[in-house]
């Protein structure tokens, strides 16, 4: 039988959850355990797929096309394994589910109640992934903060688990905040004290606490935390910031997490972790030979968590070249022909991100050109994808009017148009081509020497596409469709002949980049990028050109 974890968080949102679930994940893997995670969202959206990026940061696809949170993302980029739509669960899945199966009569007329028939729903789905036998242990991470209204029933649900479930079946991880008083030069425990009182008054008792902070946790610190907690010391875990949370899991292994996880669910059978690649790469990260500065041009830049994936992508990309990794934010609302020099000059490499609507996508345009006319290494991705295609067809196939139908219904030369099976659909929550879908590459192509293969498959979530009625014009000037759906003739990918290295996806590569596997388009526009800066310092120093030569 599977085993449950379930980490909670209090005092503030935004601590780490994702990323403790994720690090104790890895390490419990690590130990040749099976495992997995899941995400209860307390939110009543269905999914985040219809969330504003500014809202709830990035949505995560998963392989089989469903809209989730963006922590699902860690939790593929440590354990380099598939997440699903099973792995992340909202309220308003739960109350759907409900709601559908009082219509159908399915509860016989009974009184539907938060208690029991919500509670039930939750509780199907924390069992539900240990019930197919694949995993010895679940780690289930309940969104938002302890004493909020909306998380009551998942921790309702998390209380009746615990008296139903063998004593050894189940953990209860609590993460919250130590603040530091600078002017009182001291940690506050109180804050800790009162979660984990709220928490207990809903009749779940933690059995290790996670502490973030910013100075060390002292012995005297940590016993008081055990005594009012109820906790034994060592129970009382010290995550300190790091500066990459891929430090994290060798910080949670200092501090026994998974070992104290282990001996309270009567785990007796385990290997010394294998984590020699998880070093490997953070001594790469940490001890770069070379440097980039890359521009991401979006228009959701205010928000990191908007582009989560793309920027935890450079950092496997990075690492894999043994290559730090500046990324420069550019709002591309703010992008023009008279400023563009100023704002792309000094890169070495252009990501133009995706997005949709209107807002910002002629800066957008602009900053392919630029990338176009100057031999900067440029990479776009969906939406950016898009504006390569539509800055291709306005300034050298001469169509002066071309857009997208997305931003521009009736342009009269629509070259990226909504694909046919959307024309009829109204709903907007997860009716996008979402999901794994095949790609062939075309032969002697640099799609087909990035990937060194014939056929690949990469995570989709768009309505519009390249329109293929102008794909011959596009070709015989230099632009060619270097990869294609081999059942819809789709085109996924575009990329420029002549140019040291442009390619647009109309895919999410980022979607699939993780530390044990780079996404492999990053890192070879990371490796363009810098030979593009080698060129450019060889330019500038005369000496560093003789010595290339």
């Amino acid at each position: 039988m599977a085993k449950y974890i379930f980490v909670t968080g209090g005092v503030t949102s935004s601590l780490g959850k994702g990323i403790i679930a994720a690090s104790l994940a890895k390490l419990l893997q690590a130990r040749g355990l099976k495992v997995t995670i899941q995400k209860f969202d307390p939110y009543i959206n269905v999914d985040p797929g219809t969330l504003n990026p500014y809202e709830h940061g990035e949505c995560f696809v998963t392989e089989d096309g469903a809209e989730t949170d963006l922590d699902l993302g860690h939790y593929e980029r440590f354990l380099n394994i598939f997440t699903s739509q099973a792995n992340n669960v909202t309220t308003g899945r739960i109350y759907q589910t409900v709601i559908n199966k009082e219509r159908e009569g399915a509860y016989l007329g009974k009184t539907v109640q938060v208690v029991p028939h919500i509670t039930d729903e939750i509780k199907r789905r924390m069992l539900l992934l240990g019930q197919s036998k694949e995993f010895d242990i679940i780690i289930s991470e309940i969104g938002g903060t302890v004493g909020d209204i909306e998380s009551l029933p998942f921790i309702e649900a998390l209380r009746q688990l615990q008296w139903e479930l063998p004593e050894e079946d189940t953990v209860v991880v609590h993460l919250t905040l130590i603040p530091y008083l600078r002017a009182a030069k001291e940690l506050k425990t109180k804050p800790t004290q009162h979660s984990v009182r709220m928490l207990s008054q809903e009749g779940v008792h933690p059995d290790v606490i996670v502490c973030r902070t910013e100075e060390a946790l002292s012995p005297e610190i940590r016993r008081k935390i055990a005594l009012f907690c109820n906790v034994k010391q060592e129970a009382v875990i010290e995550a300190a910031d790091a500066s990459t949370i891929y430090e994290v899991p060798l910080t949670m292994m200092r501090e026994k997490l998974d070992l104290i996880c282990m001996k309270k669910m009567n785990i007796t059978q385990y290997q010394e972790p294998e984590l020699g690649k998880w070093k490997e790469f953070l001594d790469k990260l940490k001890y770069p030979k070379s440097k980039v500065t890359i521009g991401l041009i979006g228009k959701y830049i205010e928000l990191q968590d908007a582009y989560k994936s793309i920027l935890e992508s450079f950092v496997h990309a990075g690492a894999m070249n043994e290559c730090k990794v500046q990324i420069v934010n550019v709002h591309s609302e703010f992008i023009t022909e008279e400023n563009v020099f100023e704002k792309l000059g000094a890169l070495d490499g252009l990501l133009v991100a995706p997005g949709f609507g209107m807002r910002g996508v002629e800066g957008k345009i602009v900053a392919v050109k630029f990338a176009r006319e100057n031999n900067l290494p440029f990479f776009g991705i969906c939406l950016g994808m898009q504006m390569a295609v539509i800055e291709f067809a306005r300034n050298v196939l001469g169509i002066k009017d071309a857009h997208s139908t997305e931003m521009n219904p009736d342009t009269p030369d629509p070259v990226i148009d909504l694909m046919e099976e959307q024309k009829k659909i109204t709903a907007k929550g997860g009716t996008m081509r979402l999901g794994s879908y095949p790609c062939e590459l075309k032969p002697n192509t640099l799609a087909h020497s990035i990937y060194n293969t014939d056929a690949i498959s990469e995570r989709h979530r768009h309505r519009w596409e390249f329109n293929n009625k102008y794909l011959d014009q596009y070709e015989k000037a230099g632009m060619i469709a270097s990869g294609k759906n081999p059942e819809s003739g789709l085109v996924e990918i575009v990329e420029l002949q002549g140019h040291p290295f442009f390619i647009g996806v109309q895919y999410h590569p980022e979607l699939k980049s993780t530390v044990e596997n780079p996404q492999p388009v990053f890192v070879s526009f990371v490796k363009a990028a810098r030979e593009y800066a080698d060129r450019k310092n060889a330019i500038k120093n005369p000496l560093l050109q003789s010595e290339m030569i």
